[in-house]
């Protein structure tokens, strides 16, 4: 059987792959199938940039996507400053994400455990609690809690008392001011 016979009766879906056309040579689908399956060009989307984009533009920003790092030592030391990070801290949770109530009252829940294990294990539980906490944020996108995770990074490293009872301070006032 010539080459030519064995073209005319395979058909094209078992053709070798070196007889079609790379996919951005193609003509676009018309039907409404396919990767743009009758949605108008560009995703029915306004451009980036523009002013009525709801993600930023011409909106001025509160609080920014990167939020301010939490001062330990101030935090410890100034009542006052824990009660306005706090405030903050809920600020941003309400402006950026949603459905964080329980998760934060979860989380609250694990920090008072580990505020009153033994001494000697505190920094071990609130080690593991940073991986929770970057887990709960990487899992449900709750971008707003990194302060959080990077004030529980300096609260571990100084391994102190008091910069644990405060960090369990602030989380309960973010949880109370959350409600």
């Amino acid at each position: 059987m010539s080459e030519e016979a064995v073209k005319q009766t395979t058909p094209a879906s078992e053709a070798p792959k070196a007889a079609q056309k790379p996919r951005s040579e193609r003509p676009p689908q018309q039907s409404g199938r396919g990767p743009q399956g009758g949605r108008p060009q560009g995703g029915g989307r306004p451009p980036q940039g523009g002013g009525n984009d709801r993600r930023g533009g011409d909106r001025p920003q509160r609080f920014g996507d990167f939020a301010p790092d939490i001062d330990l030592d101030k935090l410890i030391s100034d009542a006052l400053y824990l009660d306005n990070q706090a405030h903050a801290v809920v600020a941003r949770l309400r402006d950026m994400d949603s459905g964080t109530k329980s998760q934060l009252r979860r989380f609250y829940n694990a920090v008072r455990r580990a505020c009153r294990t033994v001494e000697s294990e505190r920094q071990h539980e609130f080690v593991m609690l940073r991986a929770r906490l970057a887990y709960t944020i990487a899992r449900h996108g709750l971008r707003s809690l990194d302060v959080l995770e990077r004030l529980l990074l300096q609260v571990t490293r100084k391994n102190d008392q008091r910069g644990y009872e405060r960090f369990r301070d602030l989380f309960e006032a973010i949880v109370a001011y959350n409600e």
